[in-house]
Order: structure tokens, then sequence, then C-alpha cells
């Protein structure tokens, strides 16, 4: 079968490898489409500091059950459109034992740490199957990254009354945009694209920064009357957006940090006390934040054809992550397509 490998930096090969035989307890899926993260941009960039390549990258999956293994107790049918929690956990770290399996500490998620989706089948333990009803395979290949979103507002415990401030409006600050704006809150988008800020704005954000443009500041000062944001959350991973996340925070405000930062980066930490914060991480997705997103896309208010740049063959591989390297400001998703 075809799968797309990432072997070195720079350099995406189409490969044939063997399809893979059903195991006890787990299903066979013929994949349909899978989106490109990320991460996955951050491989091809050799900037991913939790790879070992080469790898099979994906894990925002759009896939078809054929097959079921041996010893599996489902509802499942052959032939249900699914997705995938793509994260392993050990069940027996701290995480794992506080029902946070999202934050084991020996998580290996598809396409980082082990080989991912991007393959025309692929086995998957059966508990990690997500029946994806009446949703379409490619709607379903958008849950994950949503969810991620999603999972950050929970940590944030958002609430109706709450100011929320994202910093980044790619997938994963969409998702978040979404969740604070189901919740009743007020919902302040910051990014750098006038696409994706026209986009948030659709989504439920009430105001939109561009912070290539606008004084950020100024414009959070106005919008907040000078209080700040009770809820930030940082969905970029770079340093500026760390340290603007502690300044745009309100006294008392909470702030959630879904992306990496590549480097060390110094906070003057007198805010933190000043302002009496709850720093929080974000890491990965639950069930029930898969379960969140799927309901929401049945609403059928999602604009998803907008959220879906572009959908590449399996041979043009190489020509997406590349593209999507040149233009990162008018790309949400990009999918491949088996």
């Amino acid at each position: 079968m075809k799968a797309i490998k990432i072997v070195k930096e720079g350099n995406v090969e189409i490969m044939r490898i063997p399809q893979p035989t059903v195991k006890d307890g787990h299903a066979l899926l013929k994949v349909d489409y899978v989106g490109f993260c990320g991460s996955d941009l951050n491989t091809f960039r050799g900037l991913n500091p939790l790879v070992k390549l080469p790898v099979i990258p994906g894990h925002e999956i759009g896939a078809t059950l054929v097959e079921l293994g041996n010893n599996v107790a489902t509802d499942l049918k052959v032939g249900a459109r699914v997705t995938v929690n793509p994260y392993s956990n050990c069940g027996l770290c701290t995480a794992c034992k506080n029902n946070r399996p999202n934050a084991c500490r020996y998580n290996e998620t598809m396409g980082v740490q082990r080989d991912g989706a991007m393959a025309e089948y692929i086995v998957v333990p059966i508990e990690k199957i997500i029946e994806g009803g009446q949703l379409s395979s490619k709607e379903l290949a958008l849950v994950e990254p949503m969810s991620v979103g999603f999972h950050a507002v929970d940590r944030a415990s958002v609430t109706d009354s709450d100011i929320v401030l994202v910093f980044g409006c790619g997938m994963i600050g969409v998702g978040a945009i979404v969740r604070a704006a189901l919740r009743g809150a007020t919902v302040i988008a910051v990014d750098v694209s006038a696409e994706k800020l026209a986009l948030a704005k659709k989504l439920g954000a009430k105001f939109t920064i561009n912070s290539a443009e606008e004084d950020l500041e100024a414009k959070l000062h106005t919008v907040t009357q000078s209080m700040g944001a009770d809820v930030v959350i940082e969905a970029v991973g770079r340093k500026e957006t760390y340290l603007a996340a502690i300044a745009a925070a309100a006294y008392t405000g909470r702030v959630v940090y879904i992306g990496y930062a590549k480097d060390a980066i110094p906070f003057d930490t007198q805010f933190f006390v000043k302002k009496e914060l709850d720093i929080r991480g974000s890491r990965n997705a639950t069930p029930k934040d898969f379960a969140a997103v799927m309901k929401y896309l049945n609403l059928r208010t999602c604009p998803i054809e907008e959220l879906i740049t572009a959908i590449y063959p399996v041979e043009k591989a190489q020509s997406a992550l590349e593209s999507w390297l040149k233009d990162p400001g008018h790309v949400f998703r990009l999918l491949i397509e088996f």
C-alpha cells in the first residue's frame, strides 16, 4: 500500500509498505482523509524535537472501518465512518491515575513519536476509534485539531462572564474560539493574518486584533476597559505570544498555553505574583472534547469548506507542505486524500 514518509528535513517520499493485518482488540481502517498539522510542518522543517525521522506523519483522521479483530467489545460496524483518538497512554503514570490520559507521561502521538495515519490502511486499538455518525470523512479529519482548542477552553474553566483572548487563529486556535463562544464568553481573536481573523469573526469572535498592524495593548485596553482578559489562550508557540499572554491577562486571570515555544523564555515573574495568575498547560484532548467538537459540527453552522484550504492527492504531499511553508498566513488546513 502507499504511505507518505518524511524521510529528512524538507523531503517527503511516497513509499510502498506492507498493508497491516488486524490484531486482537484492534480494527483495520481504510484511511480517507488525513490533515497536515503544525507538528507535521515542523517535522518537515526539521524543528520538531519530539520526532525521530523517518516518520509517517498524520493524526487528524477521517476513515472507514473495514475489519474488526477478535476479542473486541464494540457496537462499531464494518463500513462505519470513524475518526481516531491518536494519543497513547500507559495507565500507570500520575496523569493516567488522575484520569487525564491526554497528558500521559509516556504518550506517543501518531505521526510524532510513532508512525501516523498517512497510509492507505492503519490498524488501531478499538478503544481509540470514535464513530463519526452523520459526519463525512472530510469533516472527521477536522475533529482532532479542533478538539485540542476545545480542551484548552475546558482547562481555562471558561464561563459566559469571561472575556477570552485567543492568540493564534489556526485550526487549534479556531477550536478555542468556537468553544469559548459556545459557552457564551466574549472572544477576542489575535493573529497577523487578516484572512484568519475574518474567519475567526464568523466562528464567534466578537473582536479581532491584527497584531501586525494594530497596537495590541491599546486595542485590548479599549475592549476590556483597561481590565485585561479574564482568560488568555496561547495557540501559537512563540516567545512573543507567550510573554504577551501574561501582559494581556487581567488580575486573577487564567493563562492557558497550548503552543510549544521552541526556545527558553525569560519571564518577568513579578506579574505571576502581583496578578495572582493561574497559569496552566493544555495538552492534546480528551474523549469528551472529541464528542463536543462532533456535536458542534453536527449543528451544520461551521463553514467547513473555509477551514479546508486545499485537498491534495497522496503524490502531492511534498507540494502541500511546501505551499504551507511558503504562505502560512493563508493556510488553515491541508488534507491528503487517499
